[in-house]
């Protein structure tokens, strides 16, 4: 223990605490050679506790020591704990003493030690003054180095959430007003029409003369409960075998035959209104384009026209 002390260097046991300089109960214990370690210092206090007010002595908080232990390493006390192999966790929360309260706990203390380092603790403490004093400007400096940064992180957070849904919403091609696709390109307009299916949270009407069972691959995709009006003519190939097998797994199916439409439309929880190019089967054999209708008029008096 005494090798210990040779080693340690008083001033990094002083820590701040609720903007007082502290020492340590354990780290006391120590330097004033108490047998009992922190026992010994306890009794003390209790037999003298008219001399020992909030301000000379105060329990840590569980947050305050971890706070210590993250900023100050604790590493004179650390070693010590595991040289004498008492284990890195401390059973009770320690005490801290300002230096009024080591002051007075040297007067109340009878070990040998007490009063040779007493007078070395009162020497750090003045020093340590000194040097905060010295210092103070840097030390605003730093804090205010430190706040600015804290902004700056907040600031970088908001601005990558920001970005992030500036991405989600090219993602879900929410933006969409016309799309052209040229030979070939099979695959990606069948996305294109999977994503705005799967943009229907209650309905989804298709008008196509020439559905088949390609279209009903799409309707796949859609959300769950969603029902779905095919209106299309006699001529397309879509069975009531398909309709009974697709409704098994993906209701509701309903189709809806007439002849008094050319083009291919999907509309979308009757208010968004797409205008398709080609027959949903035939998607990207040849050239063709998705526009979005974006008048409400044009929209009802579609909707209107097929009594749905």
């Amino acid at each position: 223990m005494d090798v210990l002390k040779e080693k340690v260097n008083i001033k990094d046991l002083i820590y701040e605490v609720r903007e007082k300089q502290v020492m340590l109960d354990s780290d006391l214990a120590i330097l004033y050679g108490c047998k009992n370690g922190t026992k010994t210092i306890n009794l003390a206090v209790k037999r003298n506790m008219e001399r020992f007010p909030s301000n000379f002595y105060f329990q840590l908080t569980h947050d305050e020591y971890e706070v210590i232990k993250e900023k100050y390493s604790l590493r004179f006390q650390i070693e010590t704990l595991n040289e004498n192999k008492t284990g890195k966790h401390k059973k009770y929360l320690p005490y801290a003493f300002t230096e009024q309260g080591v002051a007075m706990l040297s007067s109340v203390l009878r070990t040998k030690d007490a009063a040779r380092v007493s007078v070395n603790i009162m020497n750090a403490f003045v020093s340590m003054r000194k040097f905060i004093n010295e210092n103070k400007d840097i030390f605003k400096r730093i804090i205010a180095i430190e706040n600015k940064t804290d902004y700056i992180k907040s600031t970088l957070i908001e601005h990558d959430i920001k970005i992030e849904e500036l991405f989600d919403k090219f993602d879900k091609k929410e933006e969409l007003k016309s799309k052209l696709f040229y030979n070939g390109e099979i695959y990606d307009a069948y996305s294109l029409l999977v994503d705005i299916i799967s943009k229907a949270d209650k309905e989804i009407i298709i008008i196509d003369n020439y559905v088949d069972k390609k279209t009903l691959d799409i309707l796949t995709k859609k959300n769950i409960n969603v029902i779905v009006y095919i209106i299309t003519s006699k001529k397309s190939n879509i069975t009531k075998l398909d309709i009974e097998k697709f409704n098994s797994q993906y209701p509701k199916l309903e189709i809806r035959y007439t002849n008094v439409f050319h083009d291919r439309f999907i509309i979308i929880d009757k208010n968004k209104l797409y205008h398709i190019g080609a027959s949903l089967k035939d998607l990207g054999l040849k050239v063709f384009g998705i526009s979005k209708i974006e008048d409400d008029i044009i929209i009802k008096e579609l909707i209107s026209k097929l009594c749905i």
